[in-house]
């Protein structure tokens, strides 16, 4: 823009200061300011990456072209159909430097996306013309609990009404109202866990978001017990006994939304400490290109999952988003013309078309038990939420020879691991080489906010630590968060994985039989093409979609 004379180097320095203050780009200073328009922005940016910019706002598009992207894509990328062609569908996106949206977009529509230029505001106009609602689709939960008051979250329970001394108690009592209140605020704010822990002087509360622990306002002390009492009887705990750990489930109705809560009670020192995981089993519509894989990586995966038989293991630590990822496989494959069966413990998310089994170890029902009985109804595709045990492994590894396709995870640090700890478990090494198809770890790490991400030059530290070259960060585009009030002032919001896809070919196996090490397993496999998870995070650091401190909490050095 300085070089079109559209602005001056002077004006720029002087907004500096402002814009960063703002949390916003120096382009959206400039615009609010006055000094440019969004016309002299949108014709600059189409300049300058050699794209044609569109008005959006004095054209009328036709229903074949808007027919072209589904309402959801179109939303989630902030991306307007504007021409067809064989194979091809013509875009405009407000930033031309969205490599992230513009790969989604091609693999999602499985076309060659051709870019256009339009203005946001344009852009928010059209989506709200041909598509309807908001333009933006982030924060949709956020947006449709924001007046949520206390009485609108129905629990169900077993005596959800009973207070600690076994009385009835009214439902907007304060205590009823305040535990209410904190689940209301949990899923308001994007929360996976919610932690309640009694400390000496004080009753803490925090959110997991994004992975991470945020402290929230403490209730006070003398609240502890009656909170811990009410949250007990909900998940269905024996109140009188606060010797033992106990385990429990909420069912809550949040503004129509149906989510479950999955309570652990254990004593500690100050009293007992409650964690629940809040699953939102509406709101798990996930396709694989939204956990975070890159194109070349997405088409090996999906070519894998899309095998008749063999077993593909997901490992990494608890947390790591494992289940998400067999979840979003399911989905990928889910056809008329299949049958799958899932075993699980405990049943996360509800999948149309999909049989889901849940295990009760109480009654004898585990693992092993069940996936026996599914085995006569015929299925094609098996789904384990964890192979624990010899019993259970074996099984697994049999039912992959005999024309099944099985999914599952194993608790191991990389890809190489899982054959290590799967031979550890007992079973023979020619059994593993001949049912596995992949093996693949995974982690999550954050993402940068779009709405104060701004290009970020990494210092010599953050290049050190992941071994970044100059020549690396020429033509990368690094990006961190300046923090706003989308983000909660952290710089990210929501996380993608970083994967270490090993894909197991006639030489892996001829290894696998022979029992090589771990180690010379992970050396071989690099040397075949695998990527491993801190490989794999300095892509997504130099694509702008995460940082270097993400990705260095997330993976530990190659060797």
């Amino acid at each position: 823009m300085v070089d079109m004379g559209l602005v001056t180097r002077e004006q720029i320095d002087a907004i500096q200061a402002d814009a960063e203050a703002a949390g916003e780009g120096l382009l959206d200073t400039l615009v609010k300011q006055g000094q440019l328009d969004a016309g002299m922005v949108t014709t600059a940016k189409a300049t300058y990456f050699g794209v044609e910019s569109v008005p959006l706002a004095d054209i009328r598009l036709a229903d074949d072209v808007i027919a072209s992207i589904p309402r959801h894509i179109a939303k989630k990328y902030n991306a307007v159909p504007v021409g067809l062609g064989e194979g091809t569908v013509a875009v405009a996106l407000s930033d031309p430097s969205d490599i992230e949206a513009i790969d989604g977009l091609q693999v999602a529509l499985g076309k060659t996306v051709e870019l256009r230029v339009a203005s946001a505001a344009d852009i928010e106009a059209a989506l709200i013309k041909y598509y309807g609602g908001a333009g933006r689709d982030d924060g949709g939960i956020a947006r449709m609990i924001q007046d949520i008051t206390e009485g609108e979250v129905e629990v169900s329970a077993l005596d959800a009404n009973m207070g600690a001394d076994g009385t009835v108690v009214e439902a907007d009592a304060p205590i009823i109202k305040l535990v209410n209140q904190i689940i209301v605020d949990a899923f308001k704010t994007r929360a996976s866990d919610i932690h309640l822990e009694p400390m000496a002087k004080r009753f803490r509360v925090r959110y997991r978001i994004d992975g991470m622990l945020i402290e929230q306002r403490d209730p006070p002390k003398r609240l502890q017990a009656p909170i811990i009492a009410r949250l007990k009887i909900q998940s269905g705990m024996n109140i009188a006994e606060k010797r033992i750990p106990q385990d429990g489930r909420i069912q809550a109705n949040v503004g129509g939304k149906t989510i479950d809560l999955r309570v652990s009670c254990l004593p500690t020192q100050h009293g007992e400490s409650i964690v629940m995981r809040i699953l939102d089993k509406e709101g798990l519509k996930l396709g694989l290109a939204e956990l975070g894989f890159f194109a070349d990586d997405q088409q090996t995966f999906e070519r894998l999952i899309g095998l008749p038989d063999g077993i593909l293991l997901v490992t990494g630590p608890t947390g790591s988003g494992k289940t998400t990822t067999l979840y979003s496989c399911l989905n990928y494959i889910n056809r008329p013309d299949r049958k799958i069966i899932t075993v699980e413990d405990p049943v996360e998310y509800m999948l149309a078309g999909i049989n889901q089994v849940q295990v009760h170890e109480l009654i004898g029902f585990t693992f092993a038990h069940a996936l026996r009985s599914m085995l006569r109804q015929s299925p094609n595709v098996i789904m384990l939420g964890e192979i624990r045990d010899l019993e259970t492994a074996t099984i697994a590894i049999n039912a992959s020879l005999t024309g099944h396709l099985v999914f599952s995870t194993l608790h191991t640090n990389d890809a190489p691991g899982a054959v290590t700890r799967l031979i550890d478990i007992g079973i023979k090494p020619f059994l593993v080489a001949s049912a596995t198809r992949c093996l693949m770890a995974q982690r999550l790490v954050r993402r940068i906010c779009k709405s104060c991400g701004a290009p970020h030059v990494l210092d010599e530290q953050e290049m050190r630590s992941l071994n970044i070259t100059p020549d690396l960060v020429t033509g990368a585009t690094p990006r961190k968060g300046k923090g706003c009030p989308t983000c909660n002032k952290t710089g990210c919001k929501g996380r993608f994985g970083l994967f270490e896809v090993f894909t197991i070919n006639d030489e892996a196996r001829k290894m696998i039989f022979d029992r090589a090490p771990s180690n010379v397993l992970r050396s071989r496999a690099r040397e075949m093409g695998m990527r491993t998870l801190r490989e794999d995070g300095l892509r997504k650091v130099l694509a702008g979609l995460t940082t270097v401190d993400e990705v260095v909490r997330a993976t530990v050095v190659d060797h």
